[in-house]
């Protein structure tokens, strides 16, 4: 108490002076209109400021949620769009075929382990058997496509990334159709190559590829990357270097592609070999 009462005697005539000058600024803010509207206004901007300010530092904790919900109403939509939009099959089904809505069954999972930097590149997914995932599925994520399921445990699966020297994958120029095989050279990982399109065929910078549908793994359609690079080697065929579309290096979640009309689609392929 001593001290208090010192420190006051002290400093007695500055606190007097700062509680006269609040006392001051105190009327003139009540008994004036524009002095009152101007510090109404202050205080409104700086009361935004700090809400803005913490509103942005409480979402980012709540990234990971938020990622999720996202990702599950993604892989929502498209089992909708599957179910919705079969225009292949209009006409084409039986009385009790229940697959006749939808070919492409998809569900979300999450990437806990990735590589990036080898020549057999995997990613491991937080979801298995217990889930629906068997082996030979294909993965792909909003970007563009990822690789193809490989080992499945009960709750865990691994997936042979595009980054793989031994994946190969169908592909084709979106624009005019033709297509050919697209591989990983083991050089840099934003990169792919592409071979056996023809010569003759227009490609130009910036063209886009996409899956051709030629397997029983991917849809139709789904994007792969942009033309960087086409050059004629051996005289017959282009070498397109593809600038894909997926950051395999910022992977969280993915879709897991069920082909429901699978074992069917493999029996007629074995037929035709």
């Amino acid at each position: 108490m001593r001290n208090l009462l010192r420190f006051l005697y002290k400093y007695h005539f500055p606190l007097l002076f700062l509680i006269l000058e609040a006392i001051a600024i105190s009327m003139g803010i009540r008994y004036n209109l524009y002095q009152r509207a101007r510090f109404v206004s202050a205080t409104e901007n700086i009361s935004a400021f700090f809400n803005e300010s913490i509103s942005s530092f409480l979402d980012y904790f709540h990234l990971v949620e938020t990622n999720r919900k996202l990702s599950l109403e993604n892989t929502r939509l498209r089992n909708q769009l599957q179910r919705v939009y079969r225009s292949d099959d209009l006409f084409f089904f039986g009385a009790h075929d229940t697959l006749h809505r939808q070919k492409y069954f998809f569900t979300s999972a999450r990437v806990i382990n990735n590589s990036v930097n080898r020549m057999h590149n995997y990613l491991t997914l937080n979801k298995g058997t217990e889930q629906g995932i068997q082996p030979e599925m294909g993965v792909i994520c909003p970007e563009g496509i990822v690789g193809i399921t490989s080992g499945v445990t009960k709750n865990f699966s691994s997936v042979i990334s595009l980054l793989n020297i031994n994946f190969h994958v169908s592909a084709k120029l979106k624009k005019n159709d033709y297509f050919g095989s697209l591989s990983w050279d083991g050089q840099d990982y934003r990169k792919a190559i592409l071979n056996d399109i023809p010569y003759h065929v227009n490609i130009e910078i910036g063209d886009t590829i996409v899956t051709s549908g030629f397997s029983a793994v991917f849809p139709e359609g789904i994007l792969i990357g942009t033309v960087e690079e086409a050059k004629v080697k051996n005289g017959n065929f282009y070498t397109v270097t593809v600038r894909l579309s997926t950051d395999f290096k910022h992977l969280v979640y993915v879709d897991v592609i069920s082909n429901l009309q699978k074992k069917e689609q493999k029996k007629l392929d074995t037929y035709g070999q």
